[in-house]
């Protein structure tokens, strides 16, 4: 079933009460919070689509706020899977994430950054949808933040920086990395391995020659997350470059922090994002409107595949 569909599945209350009590199986009152949580639910997942869906017919000048709270509403219906007394306090509101208040001379969006606060939706949803309860940075640049994006590379290809390699993948449990890597990461075969294996599941046998390094896994590898990600259209699977742009977390949180920072400007920097659509002044404008367009297309295909993963899960135990 495709997330479109399984979308329209949960657009009723019958249908999301029972999904909801799949999820809380072994919880306290699990039941019962079915009942009260399916037309929240329910109402994040409509309210988060028509965000979608109007922001795709939506002028630029405001479409990073309607994409922004599009996937505020369906990371509140994800959450209402894993945590049914969602929001437990008022400090979950905030969005957990803040930029500059006041933007340098000169202000370029790929040298901005973005600084992760302590409380609020960000870690809050980091934590219990994607397991990341600490991060590798307490603040981040959008150029980094584009990189980890595979459907982006090929603006940085445009410009001789290579972000991220294609790795070859077949019969679910074979994986092909090219040689250079290791010259990229400067770590041998082993320590580069090793690197690996927290983001794999079991490694059955590695074969290395002079073009690549092959890792035949013991299980088939089904279900991609940092550091490997899928282009959205050509299905690839591809890893970061070099080590500088190793960031295994997932793309709704890459996407989460970008957006984010778009919807900031949109709102309070109307001169600057006025110029940025109306001149195009900069490299600042194509990486803009190349990601708007992903991103309006991908989050929700991404969330809906979370929520059918976890539908999958529930009906397999």
């Amino acid at each position: 079933m495709n997330t479109s569909d399984f979308y329209t599945y949960l657009n009723a209350q019958q249908t999301a009460q029972q999904y909801l009590y799949s999820c809380y199986k072994g919880m306290e009152d699990a039941e019962s919070k079915s009942y009260q949580n399916c037309n929240t639910f329910m109402y994040y997942l409509d309210h988060g689509l028509r965000f979608y869906e109007n922001g795709k017919n939506a002028d630029q000048v405001v479409q990073p706020v309607l994409y922004f709270y599009g996937m505020v509403h369906l990371l509140k219906a994800c959450l209402l899977t894993e945590r049914p007394d969602y929001p437990e306090s008022t400090s979950l509101l905030a969005h957990g994430v803040t930029t500059r208040k006041r933007k340098k001379k000169q202000y370029t969006f790929m040298d901005d950054e973005v600084k992760i606060q302590q409380q609020g939706l960000f870690p809050y949803f980091s934590e219990h949808l994607f397991s990341m309860k600490k991060f590798p940075f307490e603040k981040i640049n959008m150029e980094m933040l584009f990189s980890t994006l595979p459907e982006m590379n090929d603006f940085f290809l445009l410009q001789n920086k290579n972000k991220m390699t294609e790795i070859g993948f077949s019969e679910s449990r074979l994986l092909q990395f090219p040689i250079q890597l290791l010259d990229n990461y400067h770590l041998t075969d082993k320590a580069f391995i090793r690197r690996l294996e927290g983001f794999l599941p079991t490694i059955k046998e590695i074969k290395i020659d002079n073009s690549s390094i092959s890792i035949h896994l013991g299980e088939s590898f089904s279900s991609f997350h940092g550091p490997f990600y899928v282009h959205m259209h050509n299905k690839k699977i591809y890893f970061p470059s070099d080590r500088n742009h190793f960031l295994p977390i997932s793309e709704v949180i890459t996407h989460y922090l970008i957006l984010f920072n778009l919807s900031m400007l949109c709102r309070y920097e109307a001169e600057w994002w006025g110029d940025l659509l109306l001149s195009r002044p900069d490299i600042d404008y194509p990486f803009i409107q190349h990601f708007l367009k992903t991103h309006s297309e991908k989050v929700p295909d991404l969330i809906g595949k979370k929520l059918f993963e976890k539908y999958n899960g529930q009906k397999l135990h």
